[in-house]
């Protein structure tokens, strides 16, 4: 492992994925790689141990890797991504967690460490998130446990927005840029068109 401190990795796949007619993102192929395998390989090296968020499918995940653990959200009724890293918190035992959505297509190298590094510059801050080409991407982001008082008081007051409760962590970002413009797959449409963008990219880097 690294320089930084002892941190779990917590996939965020608690949706219900309306949009993609209620498929398990997780275990949706977007491009190259299953989803969940793509991210596991990813950091499978540079985290303590790998979560999967998730209210389904917890035996398949561990059929296809066995050291996957899993939790459900604390309160059932599907209240989004906050529930969800506020849950983590009563199954992970490091002071760091790396929260990533399930649908993400783009993940920069040593993000984990650039993250910490933010974090480290910033000790006033709990909560670090990437923007890839301009675009906020609240739940990619690296939360110190001290975030969970804050998360639970936006909680308690039904306030399930992201990016409103970061707003109370003094949050950080680490800017990416990509030539691929969709970054998460929310519907078949998307996943489309993603696909597109993917085969014109590679096929203007092959010529």
């Amino acid at each position: 492992m690294s320089q930084y401190p002892n941190t779990d990795l917590v996939i965020l796949a608690g949706g219900q994925a309306r949009r993609m007619q209620g498929k398990n993102k997780l275990l949706q192929q977007f491009d190259h790689e299953m989803q969940l395998l793509k991210i596991y390989r990813q950091f499978c090296d540079e985290v303590a141990k790998i979560w999967v968020n998730s209210h389904q499918d917890c035996i398949v995940y561990q059929e296809i890797i066995a050291e996957i653990a899993c939790f459900s959200d604390d309160q059932a009724g599907f209240l989004g991504p906050l529930m969800g890293m506020k849950s983590a918190w009563a199954h992970v035992t490091t002071d760091y967690i790396l929260f990533i959505p399930c649908d993400i297509t783009f993940i920069p190298k040593d993000v984990l460490s650039k993250m910490h590094q933010t974090l480290l510059e910033a000790e006033n801050s709990q909560a670090v998130f990437i923007s890839i080409n301009e675009q906020n991407l609240y739940p990619f982001c690296l939360l110190k446990r001290d975030s969970l008082a804050t998360l639970e008081k936006h909680l308690a007051n039904e306030q399930l927005s992201i990016r409103k409760c970061f707003d109370d962590l003094k949050p950080q970002v680490v800017k990416y840029e990509s030539p691929i413009s969709f970054h998460s797959i929310n519907s078949e449409q998307e996943l489309r068109l993603y696909r597109e963008e993917l085969h014109i990219f590679s096929h203007s880097k092959s010529s």
